[in-house]
């Protein structure tokens, strides 16, 4: 399959949550047109975003939505669990960690990692918060799939070399920092600061 571009990766995962939402209100079809009105985007965006992974819908009948949410939770890998843990048991690790909302998408947490003495040894909803010195044996054991990363942008790079070398193949980084890893390992920044400059732009270009 052809590199699919992350926009439409973040649209695949936008019209999942609304066919959820149209399954939970009985809704049995729904048309390209409605999912594109949700999605902000083109009837011709929707189409062509599905089109990269197969055929969908029927012409006049549109999309039917429990096959269709079927299909983006293959699609998306939605149908097995994925093992996480969170580098970093500061504001934002302690926040993800209560997001219930992972285990409902299959994303398991195993474990929190963190220096400072005061809060290794202690739990955040159920999870254990582990000394960060035992993060590369921890990884060689329990083989996560996941790791995130929320620890301060200067020490950022050498946790991250630290994942890398420990095998694991993809990290969702919330540090401040832009990092550097072999082109075989995946890693999404969410940029706080970028996200909210993208809605003062919108703000400031209203018509």
């Amino acid at each position: 399959m052809k590199r699919i571009a992350d926009s439409t990766v973040r649209r695949l995962s936008a019209y999942l949550r609304f066919l959820e939402d149209f399954e939970n209100r009985g809704l049995t079809t729904i048309s390209s047109a409605e999912l594109a009105r949700r999605g902000g985007t083109t009837s011709a965006q929707v189409r062509k975003d599905l089109s990269f992974f197969g055929s969908f819908g029927k012409r006049g009948l549109g999309y039917s939505v429990p096959e269709l949410a079927g299909r983006l939770r293959e699609i998306l890998g939605l149908g097995r669990e994925w093992r996480v843990v969170i580098v970093g048991a500061g504001k934002i690790g302690a926040a993800l960690v209560q997001y219930r909302g992972f285990r409902q998408r299959g994303f398991n947490i195993l474990a929190a990692y963190d220096n400072n003495p005061e809060k290794i040894g202690g739990v955040l909803e159920g999870i254990p918060v582990r000394d960060s010195v035992s993060l590369e044996r921890d990884i060689a054991r329990e083989q996560p799939d996941i790791v995130v990363l929320t620890v301060p942008g200067e020490v950022a790079q050498a946790v991250v070399d630290r994942i890398v070398a420990s095998g694991v193949k993809a990290i969702l980084n919330f540090a401040p920092a832009q990092l550097h890893a072999p082109a075989d390992v995946t890693v999404k920044t969410v940029n706080m600061a970028m996200e909210l400059e993208g809605l003062s732009f919108a703000l400031t270009n209203r018509e």
